[in-house]
C-alpha cells in the first residue's frame, strides 16, 4: 500500500468527497482544457496509483492518483506529496506521462462540486 498523506484523507473525509464529481471550467483550469472528474475513495487511490498507468510511472516522483476522468480520456488526476498540504492538482496523461497543472491549490475544487442527483 502507498502512503496517502493524512492531509488528503482529512480533506476528502471532512468534506465528504469520496465518489463526488466535480467540473472545473476551461477558464479556471490552468491547463485551459477544463476538468470533469470523480474523487477516489481511499481504496481506489491505492489501487489506481499502485496498479495502473500512469500511476505506476509517476508515484516514484511523489504523485498519488486522487480522481478519475469522467470525460472518457482515462487521464487520472493527482496530487504530489512533495507539494504538501494545500498543494496543486495535476492531470497526468496515460499515453505519455506528461503532466498538466489544473489548480494551484487542490482545495479550490470545492467551488466546483456537481450537485447531487
Amino acid at each position: 500500500m502507498i502512503n496517502i498523506p493524512d492531509y488528503w484523507l482529512d480533506f476528502i473525509s471532512n468534506n465528504n468527497l469520496s465518489n463526488k464529481s466535480f467540473e472545473i471550467p476551461d477558464d479556471f483550469d490552468l491547463s485551459g482544457l477544463g476538468a470533469d472528474f470523480k474523487v477516489f475513495a481511499r481504496s481506489e487511490i491505492d489501487d489506481e496509483t499502485s496498479n495502473y498507468y500512469p500511476g505506476i510511472n509517476v508515484v516514484k516522483s511523489g504523485y498519488i492518483a486522487v480522481a478519475c476522468c469522467l470525460c472518457g480520456s482515462g487521464d487520472p488526476y493527482f496530487i504530489n506529496v512533495n507539494d504538501g498540504e494545500n498543494g496543486k492538482l495535476y492531470r497526468v496523461y496515460h499515453d505519455d506521462n506528461s503532466i498538466d497543472l489544473v489548480v494551484n491549490n487542490y482545495k479550490d475544487i470545492l467551488k466546483f462540486a456537481e450537485p447531487e442527483n
